[in-house]
């Protein structure tokens, strides 16, 4: 439970959720942006209230004279990982992320946002752990956390066995790896990112079919991991289309 206070983040959760659920809206004084936020919650059945500012302050630091209370701020768009797998049907080009210890608040939104662009049919965690950075995901994000698929696993080797068996190819991230435009990448394909620190834990290594890398040219080793998942999801969007 807590406030969003970001002005995309807001108005994302706004438009995501059902008429008439979640808020209330506080605003303490409402500029141009924030006249359009307000216009949208009363459109959209959400109470909002008005409020001094030295009250914002205190329940929302940060903000820029509104704030959207939430219990959760992506709970409409979360599901679970057998429900997304009956749901595909015979679908044969769905596209999920693993992310394997990604717990860099700031990374995970942006990696959000990569995947609400390159239209990830899910991303799949181990759990929640982050849930009490909200505000930093949403506003990293720019909303996005409100859009896209998500599921929780309590074992990520397990869940990367029922994609398995639902018919995905299991790609890891990998500096190591092979050039990621060489690697065929349609179909039912998951790619796994590991943490910055980390990278791949070896079981969920072991159950990939392939690795794939980003090659660089560089003086620095690597990619940040939000940077490295918008690049391998936009050549995934290439080779589709291409395709």
């Amino acid at each position: 439970m807590g406030y969003l206070s970001g002005f995309h983040a807001i108005e994302e959760r706004i438009k995501a959720a059902p008429s008439g659920q979640g808020g209330p809206l506080l605003v303490a004084k409402a500029g141009p942006r924030a006249r359009e936020i307000v216009d949208l919650a009363v459109e959209r059945k959400i109470r909002v209230n008005r409020v001094g500012t030295h009250e914002l302050d205190r329940l929302a630091p940060g903000h820029r004279g509104i704030a959207l209370y939430t219990e959760d701020a992506g709970a409409d768009n979360h599901l679970t990982l057998s429900s997304f797998l009956t749901g595909l049907g015979d679908r044969k080009d769905a596209l999920a992320v693993v992310l394997d210890e990604i717990t860099d608040p700031h990374n995970y939104g942006a990696i959000l946002r990569s995947c609400d662009q390159f239209r990830v049919d899910l991303v799949v965690t181990r759990n929640r752990r982050i849930a009490k950075y909200a505000e930093i995901v949403s506003k990293t994000s720019a909303g996005a956390v409100s859009w896209v698929p998500a599921a929780e696993a309590a074992n990520l080797v397990r869940a990367v066995d029922d994609l398995k068996a639902g018919g995905f190819w299991i790609y890891g991230a990998d500096m190591a790896g092979e050039a990621v435009w060489a690697a065929d990448l349609r179909g039912r394909t998951a790619i796994i990112l590991g943490g910055e620190s980390t990278g791949i834990s070896r079981l969920l290594r072991e159950k990939c079919d392939g690795m794939v890398s980003i090659p660089s040219q560089g003086r620095i080793d690597s990619l940040n991991v939000s940077v490295a998942a918008g690049v391998l999801l936009y050549e995934i969007t290439r080779q589709r289309r291409q395709a």
